[in-house]
C-alpha cells in the first residue's frame, strides 16, 4: 500500500500498516540499489537546497538539540544531494548504521530487515520541483533530512534497530499495524520535552515546512504524554496534519521500549477500545488540549 504524502501530512515515511512496495525493479534481494550520485542533475541539486535552505532557517528552536547535533555532524548542506556513501561513512563511526538506497517504498519484511541490521533505507529519488509540497512517496530530502541526523544519536540508533527487530517478530505474530503506530507517533511525528520547552525529533514533522510550525505552534492539536498503550490502541491520520502528537520526557524513554516483553501487551490490544487521532481521555497526561479548529474546519468546507 502506498501512501500520497503532502506538507500537511508532514512528509510521512515507512509507518503505514504496510510499508509498501518499492516502485521499479529492485537489482538486489534485499532491494537495495546504487545511489547514482553522479547522474543527478543541476536541477535535481537545486531542488534539494530549495527544500534544505528553507527548513534550515524555520528550524532552529524548532528541532530537538539532537537533530542539531547530528546535523552538524554529517557531510550534509545546502549544495547538493547528499552521498550515502559519505554518509554512511560518518553514521558507521559514530553509531554503526549506514544508508542504503532503494528504489522507492519496499516491503515491509524487507524494511525490518534493513533496520535490524542497522541499514537505513532510503529513497534515491528526489521530487520534481511542482511536487515541493506534494509527493506520492518518501523521497530522499524526506529520508536523509528528516531521518539520518537523528540515526547519529546512540539511543534513537539502537532504538530504531529494536524497532526492526520487532517489526519481524510482529508480522510473524499478525501484530504490525499495533507496532506500526509506535513508529510513526515517535519516529515519524514524536515530541519531546527540553529544558527550554517542547521540541521536534520525528523525521515526518522536520522535514516539513508546515508541520513544523503546525506541530508546535498551533492550538489545533491535542499534545499528550506518550504512554505505550495508548499510542498502540491509537489511529493516526495519513492524508492531513495530526490531531495528536504524543510527548516524551526524553529519548532515553524510547530505549526503554526495546527491552519491553511486547507479547502480553500485544494478547491485551486483541480486545479493548481503538481510538481516534483526535480523542483524548480522561486517564491521559495532557501536555496542551488542543481545540480541534484545524479539522473542524476542513470537516466544514467539505461538506
Amino acid at each position: 500500500m502506498q501512501r500520497q504524502l503532502n506538507e500537511q501530512s508532514g512528509e510521512a515515511a515507512a509507518a503505514h500498516a504496510s510499508h509498501g512496495l518499492a516502485t521499479g525493479e529492485s537489482q538486489r534481494a534485499d532491494w537495495t540499489i546504487d545511489q547514482g550520485w553522479e547522474r543527478y542533475t543541476p536541477e535535481q541539486h537545486g531542488v534539494w537546497k530549495t527544500l534544505f535552505e528553507r527548513q534550515t532557517k524555520l528550524l532552529p528552536g524548532r528541532a530537538c538539540d539532537e537533530f542539531v547535533a547530528g546535523m552538524h555532524d554529517l557531510p550534509i548542506g545546502p549544495e547538493q544531494i547528499p552521498d550515502f556513501r559519505r554518509l554512511s561513512d560518518v553514521l558507521m563511526k559514530r553509531t554503526g548504521w549506514q544508508v542504503v538506497a532503494v528504489p522507492g517504498l519496499v516491503p515491509d519484511d524487507v524494511f525490518f530487515e534493513h533496520l535490524a541490521n542497522r541499514r537505513f533505507p532510503s529513497g534515491h529519488f528526489i521530487r520534481k520541483p511542482h511536487e515541493l509540497d506534494y509527493l506520492e512517496e518518501p523521497d530522499v530530502f524526506h529520508d536523509v533530512f528528516g531521518h539520518v541526523p537523528m540515526l547519529m544519536n546512540p539511543v534513537i540508533a539502537d532504538y530504531i534497530q529494536a524497532y526492526g527487530q520487532g517489526g519481524l517478530r510482529a508480522q510473524r505474530l499478525g501484530k504490525l499495524a499495533h507496532l506500526a503506530r509506535v513508529y510513526w507517533y515517535t519516529v515519524e511525528f514524536g515530541l519531546l520535552k527540553q529544558k527550554d520547552g517542547v521540541r521536534i525529533y520525528g523525521a515526518g514533522i522536520a522535514s516539513s515546512y508546515t508541520e513544523s510550525v503546525f506541530s508546535l505552534d498551533s492550538a489545533s492539536p491535542n499534545r499528550l504524554r506518550f504512554d505505550l498503550e495508548r499510542v498502540m490502541r491509537t489511529h493516526y491520520r495519513i492524508d492531513d496534519f495530526q490531531e495528536t502528537y504524543f510527548v516524551i520526557d526524553d529519548l532515553d524513554e524510547l530505549l526503554q521500549l526495546a527491552h519491553i516483553d511486547f507479547a502480553p501487551l500485544y494478547a491485551k490490544l486483541d480486545s479493548g477500545p481503538e481510538y481516534q487521532p483526535g480523542d483524548v481521555l480522561g486517564s491521559d497526561g495532557v501536555v496542551a488540549r488542543g481545540d480541534g479548529s484545524y479539522h473542524a474546519a476542513k470537516a466544514g468546507s467539505n461538506k
